[in-house]
């Protein structure tokens, strides 16, 4: 097996071809979708998953009701293969290799130049576990153990970080202080009360520990560094 190197990739307006009508072939491509690509499937028969997905993704997704021809790759930044059959394996393989794409046929790390990690998202958090192909079966549950220990506080508890971070910056904290800051913010109770659905209290001990580093804290914070939601622009002592 190769020694993998890890990346994050961009896939936003991006072009991504699904083969295959299956569970899985749905699952990809509702996950390429929510990364903002533009996903076509090509599959003669679907099932009842990917006639959902489709119906929630609308334009988003392209659905071809018939089998992979050659050709059918053109423009690809990403291609995935559901299919075990080894006759469309090697075609679409193939086909991949010359255009100089991603491809990864689910199961065949042999016949795939990059695979997928069993992922976590508390966005903006990711947390991606692999063992490289050998073991699918353990990296899904040592990302169902992180689970249980990343909540879904931490989406709320980053993009807060980031208002915090903006106010940091704009006001000429040093960098060392900003690292001191974040040491102090990621330990104090401000999760602890995200967890419990108190917002206010987090908010107000996040003003509270900027101010300790002589950042004013205004009322309204204005717009929030990219990734927030608009609930979450609002004033950092509110």
């Amino acid at each position: 097996m190769p020694n993998y190197y890890p990346i994050m990739l961009d896939v936003r307006g991006r072009r991504v071809v699904v083969i295959g009508g299956d569970r899985l072939a749905a699952e990809r491509a509702q996950t390429f979708a929510a990364c903002g690509a533009r996903v076509c499937v090509i599959a003669p028969e679907w099932c009842a998953e990917l006639e959902r997905v489709a119906r929630e993704l609308g334009e988003q997704l392209e659905l071809r009701p018939r089998p992979y021809r050659p050709g059918d790759l053109e423009g690809a930044f990403v291609v995935i293969a559901t299919t075990r059959e080894p006759t469309l394996v090697e075609a679409v393989w193939r086909e991949a290799q010359e255009r100089g794409q991603l491809l990864n046929i689910v199961d065949l790390p042999e016949r795939c130049n990059f695979i997928t990690p069993s992922i976590l998202r508390r966005d903006p958090l990711t947390v991606a576990v692999s063992t490289e192909g050998v073991s699918p079966g353990l990296a899904k549950l040592i990302r169902q153990e992180l689970e249980q220990h990343f909540s879904h506080a931490y989406g709320a508890l980053l993009r807060l970080a980031a208002e915090a971070r903006a106010l940091l910056r704009t006001q000429g904290v040093a960098y060392e202080q900003r690292d001191a800051f974040f040491q102090e913010f990621y330990r104090s109770a401000v999760l602890a009360h995200l967890e419990a659905g108190a917002e206010a209290e987090a908010r107000a001990l996040t003003a509270e520990l900027l101010g300790k580093y002589g950042v004013t804290v205004p009322p309204s914070v204005g717009e929030a560094e990219a990734g927030a939601s608009a609930a979450d622009e609002r004033s950092l002592a509110s």
